[in-house]
């Protein structure tokens, strides 16, 4: 209560006294004893009450939701409500689920990440834990411990040391030294959507623990919005006054381009080019639409050569992880840091990505408002790559027909108007988070369970935090408020993902699911099946090389080794699966 008004009432005089004129000491006792009297009377009443309305309360709420919450904007507080923290850990297996707990419960992340961090300015980093299931998937020892051997380079080599200093003259194109330098660098800066620099990055942090070099990463419009500082006592930003100022210029013409390097025969793999030392600078071009030559960067002799070469830069919008592991040089390595193919990602992303104290506000504010009290959090992510090929009619149904035939939603009751009172069967609560830059099939989920009940009494609430409209690259607010809700869908328990999508694979990585697909429609017709359940959590490389390195011509590097095969959502793409999965 204010203070003032509490005084022209009479409240909250000196002394603690409740009213302006205490009453005399006999009428004090006789009044306080009415009042237990009263409180004992109404104490089981209030139990009786509250037992017995308790279901239409959840009900009415969960309806509340299902129409409401899509006006919700995710970057404004959310209304108060009034609801009980779910329990945590205990109780049977067909009872139990995971809410919020009031302290972290693997606060790092099974070894994963290191102490001494300041906690209030990255809450996320040992917070995250605490809205999320533990991962079932551990990190290998010896991941750990390569890490915090990184971690130490890392600081050794940061901008402004001395390695950093001893090495910064050598950015140019002049030859390699003989003599590696101390520190050696893979420059990587923003391209693409938000879900590309994110897989892009990762990729270029592990070639940076495979080949003992230190990622730097320049800042763009808005990386140090939405990312906190991943290493401990350092920094991974390039500063203000780093030498290269216009990355736009190199492509794949570029004089440092290392596949037209090779193409002009200026640098060789065997000895026969008019060169045989690399410059000190090469640019690394492994896009989309990258051709043969750059693709060699991929092969065991060529990956020698660059060895030498003290600053790399790497441009891609790929998840290139893959690639690496078909490189016979690098993946006994590989297989020592992940026993487990498919978990590169979902250890890796977790470790580097810790989204600001805005963006965890956002979040958490969320999650607690919509999510936190339902007993299963079910994901919905959906993306348009050509609105031709996927009209709307018929991706809603798509994604209707999806959830309902691999019983992610429950049927609907379309004889019937009145929903169970099932609010006091907490098992039967289910929270559905979709994420799509359009509002459209949030009203066609939301309307059929809103005209209908859920067979089996079911409460369902159904929310989207944002309807952009368009993908808005480099927009600070808009990817704040994107890189806040793949973290939501991480925090789910299923997950539906769009084919091709790498905004999906994102939140399938960082929460260690593996996800239904929405395949891709074509020529505006439903695929059929509608979805189909992917093979491993870890992302797809889109376009993977042709040229197979053991084989010195092109083919098809989905078969080369047994734990990189084909892509369930996208033709021609190449991904991880663990060996006993791909056995399977």
């Amino acid at each position: 209560m204010d203070l003032e008004i509490g005084k022209k009432r009479g409240y909250g005089r000196e002394g603690g006294e409740a009213f302006s004129h205490p009453a005399a000491h006999g009428d004090t006792r006789a009044f306080r004893a009415v009042w237990v009297v009263m409180a004992c009377m109404t104490f089981p009443m209030l139990a009786f009450v509250s037992g017995v309305y308790r279901p239409p309360l959840a009900l009415v709420v969960g309806a509340y939701q299902g129409r409401r919450s899509q006006q919700q904007p995710l970057h404004s507080p959310p209304p108060q409500q009034q609801w009980e923290e779910p329990p945590v850990d205990g109780g049977t297996a067909d009872t139990v689920f995971y809410g919020i707990s009031d302290k972290p419960r693997d606060k790092y992340l099974g070894g994963l990440l290191a102490g001494g961090f300041d906690e209030d300015t990255c809450q996320s980093r040992y917070q995250s834990t605490m809205y999320r299931k533990p991962s079932t998937y551990k990190p290998s020892p010896y991941l750990v411990q390569r890490l915090r051997k990184y971690e130490e380079l890392h600081k050794r080599c940061a901008p402004f040391t001395a390695g950093y200093n001893k090495t910064l003259p050598f950015l140019d194109d002049r030859p390699a030294p003989e003599k590696e330098t101390e520190c050696k660098y893979i420059l990587w800066t923003p391209w693409s959507g938000l879900g590309n620099r994110i897989l892009s990055l990762t990729s270029s942090f592990l070639y940076a623990l495979l080949t003992d070099r230190v990622v730097l990463i320049d800042r763009g419009k808005d990386m140090t919005s939405l990312f906190c500082e991943p290493f401990p006592d350092t920094t991974w930003l390039l500063p203000p006054d780093f030498p290269i100022t216009n990355y736009d210029v190199y492509n794949a013409n570029h004089p440092l381009s290392y596949g037209n390097l090779l193409r002009k025969k200026n640098i060789s793999t065997d000895g026969s080019g008019s060169s045989g030392t690399p410059p000190s600078f090469v640019y690394l071009n492994l896009p989309h639409d990258y051709n043969t030559e750059d693709m060699h960067f991929f092969c065991e002799p060529d990956q020698a050569v660059l060895k030498k070469v003290p600053w790399l830069f790497a441009r891609t919008n790929n998840y290139i992880v893959p690639g690496f592991f078909l490189n016979r040089e690098f993946e006994p390595e590989l297989s020592r840091l992940f026993p487990q193919k498919e978990m590169v990602f979902h250890h890796l992303g977790r470790y580097l990505f810790h989204p600001t104290n805005e963006v965890w506000g956002m979040v958490t504010r969320y999650y607690k408002s919509y999510m936190a009290m339902a007993r299963e959090r079910l994901g919905i992510q959906i993306r348009i790559f050509n609105s031709k090929d996927a009209p709307f009619e018929v991706v809603s149904e798509q994604v209707i027909n999806c959830t309902l035939q691999e019983g992610l939603l429950p049927k609907v009751d379309a004889n019937s108007s009145a929903g169970d009172t099932t609010a006091d069967q907490p098992a039967k609560t289910k929270s559905v988070l979709l994420t799509s830059l359009y509002s459209g099939y949030f009203d066609k989920i939301k309307d059929m369970y809103w005209e209908h009940p859920a067979v089996g009494g079911v409460v369902l609430s159904v929310h989207q935090p944002t309807h952009e409209e368009w993908q808005q690259t480099d927009k600070e607010s808009h990817d704040l408020k994107a890189w806040a809700e793949m973290i939501l869908l991480s925090l789910a328990d299923v997950l539906v993902t769009s084919a091709q999508s790498t905004f999906g694979y994102t939140g399938q990585g960082l929460g260690g699911i593996t996800p239904w697909i929405l395949l891709k429609p074509e020529g505006g017709k439903m695929p059929q099946p509608a979805c189909v359940r992917e093979t491993s959590i870890d992302p797809c490389f889109h376009s993977p090389p042709w040229y197979v390195c053991r084989e010195k011509r092109n083919g098809d590097n989905g078969k080369v080794v047994p734990f990189v095969t084909q892509c369930t959502d996208v033709h021609g793409g190449i991904k991880l699966v663990d060996r006993t999965a791909y056995s399977s």
